[in-house]
């Protein structure tokens, strides 16, 4: 496998038994010989025992030496590699022997080459003398000069040792040449065999980045154990310094996780040392319970600005430091299983300078102690139940003060006016009596949200104990109708799902109680089947409403895959609403209608829309539209257009497709013979694909780019090239770019800084040009 990728244990392919009772099986225009001696067969030879099998003009089989001497167009088939040349000579049992002028093709990897000699010391190991090594084609072809043009790309050594039991080929004097230019020399050069894990120098990768300048970086991949390896990288930037970034990974078999550290000792632009720190660690612990550990920090408020792609975060500025430990038992001997949990979490917050880009701060949980369980009881009831108790603090930043506020100002103490800090214990409960049929559901549900609160602070009553209790009645049903239809020529079953949901929540004042974890939900199909309007604890929506709603599906009657989604779905309220975002009541009856789109029906489309439109206005105030043609494979477009009235509006393009040059289907979907046939196409000529790659979001509002990704790939079937540039915004006026530049050479390795990553993330549709197989990502060079 891939030296970025898992295995618990690694399995060397072990070849089949070879033994002289063996049936040999022979065939040849001429054979003669003496029985138990000696055979010798000529014209059209086909000679076959166990695994291996080898034809040639003529062949001589030595009974005692269990010996065969082939010469004439000889050509050997073993474990799926061939060996092809004028003059074989081999002990079949221990597979010794030698092989003159032999050319080699290596099924696993699809590539070979050509040598001088091959001497095979047994089953497993063998060494070729002056041997090249290439997956590209050797055209027949003359160029200018009268000379034969050669592969693409080449791999020529001096002597090539391959073990295949310890999955390692060493190349003396190895010199790597693309189209004729060396661009990697090394005494010695080392490389596996297989797509198994090994140690060693992996290839370098260059980058530039517009904040780092040229950037160079040297991986060492150490596989120290089945279930446990590590890389180390010594980088260096030109504006920067001398870095190291380092990441170990194990897999045990009660746990597993892995630790990225990158150092960057002596910063020069930002004059002070520079780091991040990623650990994950999931453990399974004694008595079924499971530990899960999560850390991400970093040294500066500008280190997501100055290195994006080193932030595994979804949310760059929010880094998260979470370790829960859980629990499950069963209380009471009772049917019901109940899970006990703690949570330690804490929460770095990257500021900005400018004032108007600064975020609040999440609250720390230090801890988050609760228990949880689902019970069925008798006649059908369902009984939900979750307490916690959480204390709440103010995250620090990096600077030691209180995150948010700016380093020098004077802190407002928490109060009224600021940030409350204290505990909290809660209590969610539900008792519910779900009537569940294929063809319709009913679900009554009674629950409860109970909290009560220790400040560390006064209110503004002056208490520091608040509770409340807040009880909600709620009615879900909904109706599933079938029918048998066609659209464009396909047959299709339509469903028909109408969907009532039933609130009722009594107003309780809750202006003066602290909000620790509340926000209002987004408004969209899933939420507006919910009975609280907001997340978390703290807030709980008041209300006598009516969600009412309808989809249509379309869908395959052979497959079930849905080829249409339809929907409409609008919330009435029979009084008005006073626990809101703002603190305004809302006296709005009709809440905005939402409508909902998405279909495959036309051939190569995707559509999807998703639209808010507010009936007091009168006119959209949110909207989502997206359309994807996807003609064949390594051919997709897509467009997106979102709107947000009064906030943003935002249009994004997004492509994968061939410029010039015949487009295959994926690897996935050839024979591997097929495979393997195109994979040995390359050449020096222009028969390639050149695709272009890209990504752009553009803001309407703004008159600008916010965020892009353009690039070309072009597939010669040997190797792959690709580049790169990606801009991502950091602030209203500020922008970070990088180039990433890639060979891949196919059946070798791949040089440079990959950019797949970045062109799987962001281009919906996007398809990696060649499945990642052979020798892969681990050449290394020893000294």
């Amino acid at each position: 496998m891939p030296c970025s990728a898992w295995s618990q244990t690694l399995t060397p392919t072990q070849a089949a038994d070879r033994d002289k009772s063996l049936p040999i099986v022979l065939q040849a225009r001429e054979i003669r010989g003496r029985p138990d001696l000696e055979l010798t067969a000529e014209g059209d030879t086909q000679f076959q025992r166990g695994d291996i099998d080898i034809t040639a003009d003529q062949l001589n089989y030595d009974y005692a030496e269990d010996r065969a001497t082939a010469r004439g167009k000889v050509r050997i088939v073993r474990d799926g590699n061939i060996y092809s040349g004028p003059e074989l000579q081999l002990k079949l049992q221990t597979f010794e022997g030698f092989f003159l002028q032999p050319n080699y093709f290596f099924s696993r990897t699809g590539a070979g080459g050509h040598a001088e000699r091959i001497d095979f010391i047994d089953q497993y190991r063998a060494t070729a003398e002056r041997a090249t090594y290439s997956s590209c084609r050797v055209d027949d072809e003359l160029d200018a000069q009268g000379r034969h043009v050669g592969p693409a790309w080449e791999l020529s050594t001096r002597r090539l040792r391959m073990d295949f039991d310890a999955n390692e080929g060493i190349a003396e004097g190895a010199v790597l040449r693309f189209y004729g230019v060396p661009i990697l020399a090394a005494p010695v050069l080392s490389f596996p065999l297989t797509d198994a894990r090994k140690s060693g120098w992996l290839p370098p990768s260059v980058a530039i980045d517009s904040n780092s300048g040229l950037q160079v970086a040297a991986p060492y991949y150490w596989n120290i154990a089945p279930n446990r390896d590590a890389t180390l990288t010594p980088t260096l930037s030109a504006k920067r310094g001398v870095g190291l970034y380092s990441e170990f990974r194990y897999l045990e078999p009660s746990y597993r996780g892995k630790a990225n550290v990158d150092m960057l000792p002596s910063d020069r632009i930002a004059g002070r040392s520079r780091y991040s720190l990623a650990l994950q660690h999931d453990a399974t612990l004694r008595n079924d319970a499971r530990l899960s550990l999560r850390v991400l920090r970093v040294s500066d408020d500008d280190y997501w600005k100055d290195f994006h792609s080193k932030v595994p975060s979804l949310t760059p500025r929010l880094l998260l430091s979470d370790l829960q430990v859980s629990r499950p038992f069963r209380l009471g001997g009772r049917a019901g299983e109940w899970t006990s949990y703690a949570r330690l979490q804490s929460w770095q917050v990257l500021q900005n300078a400018e004032p108007a880009s600064r975020i609040e701060a999440p609250y720390d949980r230090l801890p988050q102690i609760g228990v949880r369980t689902e019970q069925r009881l008798g006649a059908g009831l369902q009984v939900d139940f979750n307490a916690e108790f959480n204390r709440f603090s103010n995250p620090v930043d990096v600077a030691g003060g209180v995150s948010g506020v700016p380093v020098g100002a004077v802190v407002v103490p928490p109060g009224p006016n600021g940030r409350a800090t204290g505990s909290r214990v809660h209590a969610l409960g539900s008792i519910s009596r779900p009537w569940l049929t294929p063809g319709w559901n009913l679900k009554p549900k009674l629950s409860l949200n109970a909290a009560s609160y220790s400040l560390d602070q006064p209110l503004a009553n002056g208490s520091r104990s608040p509770s409340r209790v807040i009880p909600t009645l709620s009615v879900d049903s909904g109706w599933i109708f079938e029918r048998d239809t066609s659209w464009f020529g396909r047959s299709l079953r339509q469903t028909l799902e109408p969907r009532l949901l039933y609130v009722n929540t009594p107003y309780r004042d809750q202006r003066l109680l602290p909000n620790f974890d509340s926000a209002i939900k987004d408004f969209n199909f899933d939420s507006i089947y919910t009975e609280n309007q907001f997340s978390g604890i703290d807030r709980v929506s008041d209300g006598n409403q009516l969600t009412a709603g309808v989809t249509t599906r379309f869908l395959d009657p052979a497959t079930g895959v849905e080829a249409m989604r339809l929907g409409i779905v609008q919330r009435v309220l029979f009084r008005d609403q006073r626990v809101t975002a703002d603190g305004l009541p809302l006296t709005q009856r009709l809440s905005d209608l939402l409508l909902l789109g998405q279909t495959n029906l036309l051939p190569r489309w995707t559509l999807e829309s998703s639209v808010q439109y507010n009936p007091d206005l009168k006119r959209v105030v949110r909207s989502v539209a997206s359309a994807r043609y996807s003609p064949g494979p390594f051919r997709t477009f897509n467009a997106t257009y979102r709107l947000t009235r009064g906030l943003s509006e935002q249009l994004e393009l997004g492509w994968q497709w061939p410029i010039f040059g015949p487009v295959a289907e994926p690897t996935g979907r050839r024979p591997a013979a097929e495979t393997r046939r195109l994979q040995v196409t390359g050449n020096s000529g222009c028969n390639g694909t050149l695709y272009g790659v890209g990504r752009i979001n553009y803001s309407t509002a703004d008159r600008r780019i916010t965020d892009s990704i353009v690039g070309v790939e072009y597939d010669s079937g040997c190797w792959i090239g690709r580049v790169v540039a990606e801009r991502l915004s950091t602030g209203r006026s500020e922008a970070t770019t990088r180039l990433l530049l890639q060979l891949e050479l196919v059946g070798l390795s791949k040089l440079g800084s990959s950019p797949l990553q970045v062109l799987k993330d962001n281009i919906p549709g996007y398809r990696l040009l060649r499945e990642t197989s052979g020798i892969g990502s681990n050449v290394e060079t020893y000294e």
